[in-house]
């Protein structure tokens, strides 16, 4: 079989490997699409995902699609199609019984986290767990199916938040993760969503997923304390103390994006004098099944998919994937006949 591998900074080959065998309580799985992410960029191009560096050959892509090839036990058919649950939960903790994405020892397909790595869905075939084994309904394609890990991002922020229905919404930052929260949040019934970002193109497809204002940041600027909510999926340090600002008294800032593992300055003063909360979001847990009933019921979610590439094609994805001018969500089809 054939696997996309990235080797180092801007060096990704590939390579022929054998299929693999699934084991008794495993699903071989023939890939159709996989989602570039943030951190596949940051592998791509960098060579490493903040402290996580690439030190053996390494399959990006936890965003993925395809259908069952091979599953011992017979609980799914071959052509099943599928998406994927990437994650394998750690030890358990006293307190976190209800959350163990946040468990120590967990590992995610398409991380170097671990070594050996955690390889990701950019194989023709791979092996998972048959737990994280999701089929999609007749409705979903395989390429919107691969976009139901990212959604369950987005759709685990909202409730982490408190929920949005009749609340006004900001959205900051409107890269692919942005627009997935600003098109969920006004689907479950936010009063109003306002999406923001540097630039214009973003923000033309956040008012096609759904947003109902758009903020050019530079040109125009959210009012202050006008916010119930506000999620910032920008992962810029610069953005931290206006999504501070831009929340009411006794609202609430959610960090979506993923902020650099270093100190930064940010003035929080806001946060005591209007009682505002401060929450972080990490992944997902349930969420998945929920984004696979949201694709399937609200079509429009799927605009955020922009570009989709041949596997041949993989380092021009990523350049387009890492310039929001030209894209949001851009998939990579694993040679499919």
């Amino acid at each position: 079989m054939k696997s996309l591998k990235i080797l180092g900074p801007q060096d990704m080959v590939v390579q022929d490997l054998p299929v693999p065998e699934p084991g008794p309580d495993e699903v071989r799985v023939r890939i159709h699409y996989v989602g570039i992410c943030g951190s596949d960029l940051n592998y791509y191009f960098r060579g490493a995902n903040g402290p996580n560096t690439v030190r053996e050959p390494f399959s990006f892509g936890h965003e993925m699609s395809g259908v069952v090839d091979a599953d011992p036990s017979g609980t799914y058919a071959p052509g099943t199609p599928i998406t994927i649950a990437p994650a394998s939960p750690g030890r358990p903790v006293a307190g976190l019984e209800d959350k163990s994405y946040l468990w120590p020892g967990s590992h995610y397909m398409g991380s170097a986290a671990n070594l050996p790595h955690d390889q990701g869905g950019a194989s023709e075939y791979v092996l998972i767990k048959r737990y994280m084994v999701r089929a999609l309904p007749e409705s979903v394609s395989l390429e919107h199916g691969a976009l139901a890990e990212p959604l369950a991002v987005a759709l685990h922020a909202l409730a982490v938040a408190g929920g949005v229905e009749g609340r006004d919404v900001l959205v900051s930052g409107a890269g692919p993760i942005g627009l997935l929260v600003a098109g969920a949040a006004k689907i479950l019934g936010a009063r109003s969503v306002t999406s923001s970002d540097m630039l214009a193109v973003p923000l033309e497809r956040a008012s096609r997923i759904g947003a109902d204002r758009t903020i050019q940041l530079g040109q125009e600027s959210p009012e202050d304390s006008g916010y119930d909510i506000v999620f910032e999926c920008s992962g810029s340090p610069r953005a931290v103390e206006p999504a501070i600002r831009a929340a009411r008294r006794t609202g609430t800032v959610c960090q979506v994006g993923t902020l650099p593992d270093e100190e930064i300055s940010v003035n929080i003063a806001h946060l005591e004098t209007k009682e505002i909360r401060y929450v972080g979001s990490f992944r997902y847990d349930a969420e998945i099944d929920d984004a696979v009933t949201m694709i399937a019921q609200h079509p429009r979610i799927t605009t955020a998919v922009t570009h989709t590439f041949p596997a041949d094609q993989a380092a021009e994805a990523f350049r387009v994937a890492r310039d929001s001018t030209q894209s949001g969500k851009v998939l990579v089809s694993m040679w499919i006949d």
